[in-house]
């Protein structure tokens, strides 16, 4: 018997903002989150306002890929 694909999976959500204007000088890096999303009810690509440590402020995280 064929295993069913699991609809839940591991994605990483990245700071839009400090990939548009570039990180600050003084820090280097850009913010990141590592969450889950189902597959089945968000088909889309994920899109949550977390608090992004190098713009000091919530900004939109967005879902990349792996």
């Amino acid at each position: 018997m064929a295993k069913r694909k699991d609809a839940r999976v591991t994605v990483i959500l990245e700071c839009t903002s400090c990939i548009r204007n570039g990180v600050k000088k003084v820090s280097t890096g850009i913010s990141r989150y590592i969450t889950q999303k189902n597959r089945h009810n968000t088909p889309n690509r994920l899109e949550l306002r977390k608090f992004c440590t190098y713009c000091y402020k919530h900004m939109i995280h967005g879902e990349i890929k792996k």
